[in-house]
């Protein structure tokens, strides 16, 4: 008998969430996780009775876990289906992407790829920023939740699903930190690109550059404070170059 949620997004949306879930059906046990480790902490006897739901995290559910669940999960993913995988709004933006979305789908063992369910598609402003494009996707990721949510807290039988099938590369870490990586020939615009895309240090990652044993790596001048290192000869180096304009390397 379906009568679990467990609800694997960030402290930030819990309380919420929880709260919504458990009006649309009272007798509901949720449970609220976030990490992998909490995730895997919960009992076996559980999963037969649960429904998985995962909203903005990128916690990667094991397959043992999905292959148990009695009432499938289903994933909030803050990108469309042509760009699967990780940071979809910096690819959409280096690679001028006119349009983006949000996609619900099916969980399976392999990361962005289960059957989907629903999409929600809308304009690139010409001079959007990544913050920005975060911000409108998360708006429209809340609402595609919202539409589906009292489906999922009340319902056993799956979600229909849609014939929409996922496109385009699958974006890693690994490629965001290689963009990053910057070669000496680069054209300008392809460098302007990614300076304006990878600049703001998300994830520990910047435009980098090496040159004769030192990395020299960009960043923005709001995000300089003191006196900037000077690189030392040997070794793994770091020197931060910035310019009033917005970046320099």
């Amino acid at each position: 008998m379906f009568n679990t949620i467990i609800l694997l997004t960030g402290l930030a949306e819990q309380p919420a969430l929880v709260a919504l879930l458990r009006e649309l059906n009272p007798a509901l046990n949720v449970i609220p996780v976030v990490t992998a480790a909490e995730l895997s902490n919960i009992t076996a006897e559980v999963l037969p009775r649960a429904r998985l739901i995962a909203f903005t995290t990128s916690v990667i559910v094991p397959s043992a876990i999905l292959s148990r669940l009695g009432f499938g999960a289903y994933n909030f993913h803050p990108g469309p289906p042509e760009y699967p995988g990780w940071a979809p709004a910096h690819f959409a933006l280096y690679e001028r992407a006119t349009a983006f979305g949000v996609t619900a789908h099916e969980m399976v063992e392999k990361v962005d790829a289960g059957s989907i369910v629903a999409v929600e598609r809308f304009a690139i402003s010409p001079d959007s920023t990544v913050a920005a494009l975060e911000q409108a996707t998360y708006v429209r990721l809340a609402r595609l939740f919202w539409s589906l949510v009292q489906t999922l807290a009340t319902q056993p039988d799956p979600l229909p699903t849609l014939p929409v099938r996922w496109s385009g590369r699958k974006n890693t870490r690994r490629r965001y930190a290689a963009i990053c990586d910057i070669p000496l020939d680069i054209s300008r615009d392809d460098l302007d690109r990614r300076l304006a895309v990878f600049g703001d240090n998300h994830f520990g990652m910047a435009p980098t550059i090496r040159l004769h044993g030192v990395e020299f790596r960009a960043v923005r001048m709001a995000n300089v404070t003191g006196t900037l290192p000077i690189p030392e000869r040997g070794g793994a180096q770091t020197a931060l170059l910035g310019s009033t304009s917005g970046h320099s390397l």
